[in-house]
C-alpha cells in the first residue's frame, strides 16, 4: 500500500502458512498490478493483470478462484512479458515454505 512506483525488476510475494481461496484488494494502492495466485506446489492457479488502483472508501477485490497459498504482486505488465500464464510453475527460493515445512 501506498507505493508510488516499484522496480521493474521486483515484486511482492507474500507466503501464507494455509491454502485457501485468496483475495486482493487495491486499497492504497497507487500503482496497477499484476495479482497472480498459486497453489502449495507453486502451480499458478489466477493471474490477474493490469490491476487498477483504488483510492475509493470501497474497492472491488480480486479473488484466486482456487486455494492458493502464494500471492505474487508485479508491476502491470510484467506477467505478460515474462509469460505467465495459469499452469506454469513459480520457481521458489529454498528457503521459501511450501506445505507448512519451514
Amino acid at each position: 500500500m501506498h507505493r508510488q512506483s516499484m522496480p521493474l525488476d521486483h515484486g511482492m510475494l507474500f507466503v501464507f502458512s494455509d491454502e485457501q481461496p485468496r483475495a486482493f484488494w487495491m486499497k492504497n494502492t497507487l500503482i496497477a498490478l499484476d495479482i497472480i495466485y498459486a497453489d502449495r506446489h507453486g502451480r499458478i492457479v489466477k493471474v490477474l493483470r493490469d490491476v487498477p488502483p483504488c483510492r475509493s472508501a470501497s474497492c472491488p477485490s480480486y479473488p484466486s478462484d482456487a486455494p492458493a497459498k502464494f500471492t505474487l504482486e508485479l508491476n502491470a505488465g510484467s506477467s505478460v512479458r515474462h509469460g505467465i500464464e495459469v499452469g506454469a510453475i513459480l520457481t521458489l527460493a529454498p528457503e521459501i515454505p511450501r506445505d507448512g515445512q519451514p
